[in-house]
């Protein structure tokens, strides 16, 4: 029977439901086919380029081959929908829902309280759902690898490993059967007394395999039955051609040579996305089977080209174990790199042979293959050939000797013969799913029976345009014994052939340099060992150098959490001091809970994106949009011209154009922006809006330059206290120093998003969008239309993230978007990409603190004065309010009686930094604590003696004169110091750094003090509005909004203890304008303080309404109760107002009472380093925090744990690079690194301090959002410390620099190795750098 189907025809299921497709654009990608299409909006869209995990789905396929169903993760964002014939995609909402059923996967996040702003959870749901379903019962480490390439910046991970972790089988648990207890159900790992716990795991459903969605008969009969047929599909740019033979294949490369070939879509796809790239043809072969053959001889494996790295790396490791020892060296040193290269769901989808020829300079496998003597087997029309990889395969950036109508069809791997071995080496800035800075494959072959060298390859990725072999330093080695003269000759050799510009590009010139030579040096020990054991060589390699090829430590241990008991007479009903779960968890974890993009269309909608400036500095001659406005698609472009009220916004300190007039001061200074029907229209929009300039000379892009140029913004800020100049005079001795802290991109998971519907009359619009401060937009609206603030309602459900970076940019990106609104008559949506966003919005202020420090010989600090100086950018934003935070804090806990401080903030040429959380406050004690450090290294003394010595004592003022006891940061000092075992593992670290050259051990307790609240009195007001239906249901509605930080979650605590009924009852639907207005921002860490306080007031109202009721029958039930009162006609609406803290500062008589109280905290943080390449892992960290008593321990445990990580990010990980010319390099998770799974501490301890209190807030609770984050810099100073001893082996001591982040390249310069100090500075006046330190 002839088959009629219809090539064009997509057939795939999702969720178990049948869909077909006809001719699907080729660059829909499933993730916006989801989301728009099916409307299935729990696969979130977060950084479109698979860094990030948001959208991860499983695929199932089913393999005729063998006849099994594989499942497997995936990023959404990345698979063409048109790649997935006969597919099938499960995604969040097919797993369970809060209407039918929810899974257990879902059902553990959430009740683990591993889900907080949410916007991440459904990624990681099915990351760990599509292991589950290949391995049911899986161990830890298999949990670590399936989440490797999903990204949280809320919790810190903690919660959700232990929350998956229940999945392990019990043996597997903690990975160690000794332990004494585990940390599965929450109860500390030593603690057996029944202390309380965050969850209980016993409370969890079990994995029901009945629940899983069947792979649909229908795809494995077609699988079976019916010849598979070419498939293409033809897109507005771009055709898709998906052939089923080689021989179709061959042909379609003959005649589209320069068409790429995509399985993965992992180098095309972002290619096309974010560098504009454009293919009129692409040929997909993934029904080619030949791609995927295994051919297995005595001399190696034939791998398919096709292959998946999931797939080769399972290959690779079977051979390993079934092969002899000296066969497998290359199958080994494969393994190693697979296993970092990417997360879990790209290697699912790359391909080997796609990644060989995407030529990347700083490839994981190239050097490795190219080391090993692989060979690539070719096909094209010409017939088949092979070729070597060898020193010759690599041309160039991106290129191979391949011609372009060449297929790759097979990979040969060689077995490794006798005498010889291979390794592998890499660094990244990420110690997972990072892209490597350099990496190396490396391979030598000995005459038998000696020590002389054969045979050596050296492959070196990240120092060169393409993998850079090393031949005149291997032939410096070969024909020579391996000894420590032919390698010292060696060393010399390799740093004469690979030399680097200060322009190469991603920088970091030195240091790579210093890793070619450091990468050789373990290589060298390998192989000495390896000699060693076969009895050639009879020495032992040194005990003190075997640390430099042993691994850092990578076992998670269990955790504590340690927080108190209600009071055992409280009442069942009250939920206050119980660690409920975040109200919204499991509806996160489904999938169901609704973020701004995920709202439906309205009719007409159009979406709108921005333009922005490409000059730092320019005059705009003009802006034609004649070529945007001739595309299909597009309404509208809007200038300045279109705005019909106030051209800029007014913030306290700030005032900025809201699209640039006349001037643009910035590259990503918003001009314009478009207006079409769909995304992909405006974008091609925006990118053909011409904007003419005129380059205005002199542009300031760094701290140094506006000190030098004196480009300031006012008011400049100075506090004294004491008379510092007449007490340096009296020290016994003087230091003067200085560090500099760089920015932080917030990373929300969240993009900045926002839709603008006009109403049709009386010029009322309805705004929903992701903000922290709905007022301040609705305000900035009205303004730039110029209409009444009581014609815009501004409504947020939730937001996926903000950290300070969702107020000022927000508001006037949704005052962009309400005039494009305004002017079409439509509604408009606005979300930003992830690299437009981190564009726009600025970052964290990078900081220049310099100091002066008078202190007496036995530690005590007499006198200070500190220098800060902020990187502000081109319009003043918050910067002056972060200058005066700065200078507020700058005593941190220290009595120092002489005290000064001044602040400047700089005006540059950059996009204007801007609120994060902390405000200033861990830039100011990084320097602070950086000035004690050097104190102690001066001294010869300990860090924490120092500390000790200048703590605040007994009843005290500070430096602005405001009173405080410092008891409960005693108390958290001496309980941290208790908790950690201080003493005896400073005494271990000691012994272990003496028997280890390269690698390090630091140890370092770092305390805070922070002050809560707004300094600005009027910000701490908040209100409330509480509604009692007559059923008995409550509506309440605050101020606050919800971003992850559990606000809601509290304020329906705090509603269901003042009304005394259970919190079911009591539903939060949003914060919007038209309910509670003229609200202030969620910030300040002072959300529950306020309006818990106002919540408390409206319910108390509504109590005492009630009481004569109650009283009347006080068996009724409270629904009864409710009925009676609206029958009597009393009024079950209430409004509650908490006029907050009077606080102020006087910078004039400079003295005030700007916080309403202190949170006290201190942390203890162990780390190892790697000497050779500034890698660091941290063992073990241990907080203790005075919060008061806590609202809810579970998500106050969880504040703390994620802004500790943000803080670990902040100090040791996170770099924003900008070019010489002010352009932001980093722009995505692929070059921004954020703190993932693999860089939580190995052992993460949190404390809530006992039997505190706190008059000054609601329930005696305190603020906790904020503080905690400058702690992580405990990691950054017990990296400092682990240098300090690397350097004494090195003859160096006193003080030296280190700049944060203490990212691996500073930390392996500072350590001074032999090999760093072999490679010579590069000279800043041959060439222009690649990145500027701003």
């Amino acid at each position: 029977m002839a088959d009629k189907r219809n090539p064009e025809t997509l057939l795939f299921y999702v969720n178990g439901k049948k869909i077909l497709e006809e001719n699907v654009d080729p660059e829909t990608m499933l993730v916006f086919y989801l989301r728009e299409k099916l409307k299935l909006t729990g696969t979130k869209h977060s950084c479109g380029g698979g860094g990030c995990g948001a959208c991860t789905v499983m695929v199932s396929r089913y393999q005729p081959r063998t006849k099994t169903i594989m499942h497997f993760s995936a990023n959404a964002c990345l698979l063409p929908v048109c790649q997935l014939h006969l597919a099938a995609v499960t995604t969040a909402e097919g797993l369970g829902s809060c209407r039918t059923r929810i899974h257990a996967v879902q059902e553990r996040i959430a009740k683990a309280h591993g889900s907080q702003c949410g916007f991440c959870t459904p990624g990681m749901v099915m990351s760990m759902y599509a292991l589950l379903r290949t391995r049911p019962q899986p161990t830890l480490d298999d949990i670590i690898e399936a989440l490797g390439g999903n990204l949280c910046r809320c919790t810190g991970y903690r919660p959700i490993i232990d929350g998956f972790r229940t999945f392990c089988r019990a043996s597997d648990c903690c990975q160690a059967n000794s332990m004494e207890g585990c940390s599965a159900n929450g109860q500390s790992a030593n603690d057996k007394n029944g202390a309380p716990e965050l969850f209980c795991k016993d409370d969890f459903r079990p994995l029901d395999p009945t629940q899983e969605l069947i792979f649909p008969p229908e795809l494995i009969l077609i699988a079976e039955s019916q010849r598979p047929i070419t498939q293409t599909f033809q897109g507005e740019q771009t055709t898709w051609v998906s052939p089923v033979s080689l021989e179709e294949l061959v042909q379609l490369k003959g005649r589209y040579p320069e068409a790429p070939l995509v399985l993965g879509n992992t180098n095309v796809g972002p290619s096309m996305k974010f560098k504009g790239s454009r293919h009129p043809v692409i040929i997909c072969p993934t029904r080619v089977s030949e791609l995927y053959d295994i051919t297995h001889t005595p001399q190696g494996v034939w791998v398919g080209a096709g292959c998946t790295l999931s797939a080769v790396k399972a290959l690779l490791e079977k051979l390993v174990l079934e092969l002899p020892l000296d066969q497998v060296e290359t199958f080994s040193a494969l393994v190693q790199q697979l296993g970092h290269l990417g997360g879990w769901q790209i290697r699912n989808v790359a391909s080997l042979g796609g990644n060989i020829v995407s030529a990347y300079p700083n490839s994981d496998l190239n050097p490795v293959l190219c080391a090993g003597r692989c060979v690539l087997r070719i096909i094209s029309q010409g017939g088949e050939r092979e070729i070597p990889m060898n020193e010759n395969f690599f041309t160039g950036f991106g290129k191979t000797l391949l011609n372009p109508e060449d297929v790759v069809l097979s990979v040969f791997i060689p077995v490794s013969e006798k005498g010889e071995f291979v390794r592998a080496f890499r660094q990244a800035p990420r110690k997972e799913n990072a892209l490597a800075t350099v990496t190396a494959g490396m391979r030598v072959r000995f005459r038998p029976g000696t020590c002389m060298v054969e045979d050596l390859s050296i492959f070196y990725g990240g120092v060169g345009p393409c993998t850079v072999a090393t031949t005149k330093t291997c032939q410096h080695i070969i024909g020579r014994p391996w000894n420590e003269e032919t390698l010292n000759d060696a060393y010399t050799a390799l740093l004469q052939e690979i030399s680097l510009p200060p322009s190469a590009p991603g920088g970091k010139v030195e240091f790579r340099r210093a890793l070619t030579l450091s990468f050789l040096f373990k290589f060298n020990l390998h192989v000495l060992q390896k000699l060693r054991e076969m009895g050639i060589i009879l020495e032992d390699v040194q005990g003190e150098m075997v640390s430099a090829i042993q691994g850092l430590p990578e076992q998670l241990q269990p955790c504590v959490q340690e927080f108190q008991e209600v009071p055992q007479d409280q009442p069942s009903l009250d939920p206050v001091g119980r660690p409920l779960m975040h109200r919204s968890a499991i509806n996160q974890a489904t999938g169901e809970a609704v973020y701004c993009d995920d709202m439906a269309k309205v009719q007409g909608e159009l979406f709108m994106v921005i333009v922005t400036s490409t000059r730092a500095r320019a005059n705009i001659i003009k802006i034609d949009d004649s070529e945007a406005l001739k595309l299909p698609g597009v309404v509208d472009v809007i200038t300045t011209r279109d705005i019909p009220g106030k051209k800029f916004l007014s913030f306290p300190g700030m005032e900025e154009e809201v699209l640039a007039v006349s001037e643009v001061t910035c590259v990503g200074q918003m001009v314009c922006a478009v207006v079409a029907d769909t995304k992909e229209h405006a974008k091609q929009g925006a990118a053909v809006v011409k904007v003419d300039y005129e380059d205005i000379p002199g542009p300031v892009f760094t701290i140094e330059e506006a000190i030098e140029k004196h480009s300031f913004f006012e008011p400049q800020r100075m506090i004294e206290r004491g008379n510092v100049t007449e007490a340096f005079e009296k020290t016994d001795q003087v230091f003067e120093g200085e560090i500099h802290l760089g920015g932080q991109e917030h990373f929300y998971m969240e993009t900045q998003s926002m839709i603008v519907v006009p109403s049709g009359e009386e010029k009322e619009l309805k705004v929903y969008l992701s903000s922290q401060h709905p007022t301040y937009a609705q305000e900035s609206i009205a303004e730039t239309l110029g209409i009444p603030s009581n014609r815009v309602s501004c409504h947020v459900k939730r937001v996926g993230g903000a950290f300070g970076g969702k107020v000022t940019k927000t508001a006037m990106m949704a005052s962009i978007t309400a005039v494009a609104a305004w002017k079409t008559g439509r509604a408009v949506r606005c979300v930003l990409e992830r690299g437009d966003d981190m564009l726009i919005t600025g970052a964290r202020h990078p900081v220049l603190g310099k100091y002066k420090v008078g202190f007496m010989n036995d530690g005590k600090i007499i006198a200070a004065d500190l220098q800060y100086y902020s990187n502000a950018g081109h319009t003043a934003d918050e910067s002056i309010l972060v200058i005066e935070k700065i200078l507020l804090h700058m005593d941190n806990v220290y009595n120092i009686p002489n005290l000064r401080g001044w602040g400047m903030a700089c005006k540059t040429n950059l996009p204007s930094n801007t609120a994060f959380r902390g405000f200033g406050v861990p830039q100011t004690l990084l320097v602070v604590e950086n000035m004690v450090n050097d104190v102690a290294i001066k001294l010869g003394r300990t860090a924490e003696e120092i500390r000790e010595k200048n703590m605040y004592k007994g009843q005290s003022l500070t430096h602005y004169k405001m009173e405080f006891d410092p008891q409960n940061l005693h108390r958290c000092w001496d309980e941290c110091l208790e908790k950690a075992t201080y003493h005896s593992r400073r005494a271990a670290i000691t012994k272990f750094n003496e028997g280890s050259r390269y690698k390090k051990k630091g140890l370092a307790i770092i305390p805070i003090k922070y002050g809560i609240a707004f300094t600005e009195g009027f910000l701490n007001q908040a209100a409330a509005l509480v509604h009692i239906y007559k059923d008995g249901s409550v509506l309440l509605s605050h101020g606050g909004t919800e971003m992850g930080q559990g606000l809601h979650t509290k304020m329906q605590q705090v509603a269901s203890r003042e009304l005394r009924i259970p919190a079911s009852l009591i539903h939060i639907s949003e914060t919007s304008t038209n309910t509670v207005p003229n609200t202030c921002p969620s910030a300040a860490s002072f959300g529950t303080d306020a309006n818990g306080m106002a919540v408390k007031e409206a319910c108390q109202k509504l109590r005492r309404r009630l009481e004569p009721i109650i009283k009347e029958n006080p068996k009724g039930t409270w629904s009864s109760w409710i009925m009676k009162a609206f029958l009597q006609k009393i009024s079950l609406s209430a409004t509650g107002f908490y006029r907050g803290h009077d606080l102020y500062m006087n910078w004039e008589k400079q003295e005030g009472q700007p916080y309403a109280y202190f949170v006290y905290g201190v942390c203890c943080s162990e780390v190892e380093v790697d000497c050779l390449t500034g890698d660091y892992r941290t063992l073990r960290t241990d907080i203790v925090v005075d919060m008061g008593k806590s609202i809810n321990p579970s998500i106050d445990i969880g504040q703390i744990e994620g802004a500790f990580t943000q803080g670990l990010g902040l100090f040791t990980m996170e770099e924003l690079k900008f070019s010489p010319s002010g352009v932001l390099h980093t722009r995505g998770p692929s070059q921004y690194k954020i703190p993932a799974l693999c860089d939580m501490p190995l052992q993460l301890n949190v404390h809530l301090l006992a039997g505190s209190g706190n008059a000054h807030a609601i329930y005696s609770s305190k603020g906790i959002g904020e503080p905690v984050l400058f702690l992580g810099s405990s990691v950054f100073f017990a990296i400092k410390d682990a240098v300090v001893a690397s350097r004494q082996e090195a003859g160096l001591s006193g003080p030296f620099r280190l700049d944060s982040p203490a990212t691996p390249d500073r930390t392996c310069l500072a350590c001074a190795t032999r090999f760093a100090q072999m490679v010579p500075a590069s000279d800043p006046e041959s060439s222009q750098p690649w990145a500027i330190h701003v």
